[in-house]
């Protein structure tokens, strides 16, 4: 997610992977996927600059997981410790 700012001053929190366009109009105008649309107080070269830092170090991370040492496979007792019922049992 990044942050973003509403013309009023709110900060608020955007999947930049939902974003269809950037507009100026002359305000930003950032436009979803499924429509909706956000005028926000940054301009465009600073929201894409924003994407990209947020792609960028989404790549970096994935990177340092890849190098991190393989965990040791947890045992079937480990395993059902940290499963949680998705549903309730019937009775």
């Amino acid at each position: 997610m990044i942050l973003v700012t509403r013309l009023n001053g709110a900060v608020f929190a955007l999947n930049p992977d939902l974003v269809e366009r950037a507009d100026c109009t002359p305000d930003t105008v950032i436009t979803l996927v499924d429509g909706t649309k956000y005028v926000i107080a940054e301009s465009v070269p600073e929201f894409i600059d924003s994407v990209r830092h947020y792609r960028a170090s989404l790549i970096a991370q994935a990177s340092r997981l890849e190098e991190a040492p393989a965990a040791s496979s947890p045992t079937d007792d480990e395993q059902d410790a940290v499963v949680l019922p998705l549903h309730r049992k019937e009775r």
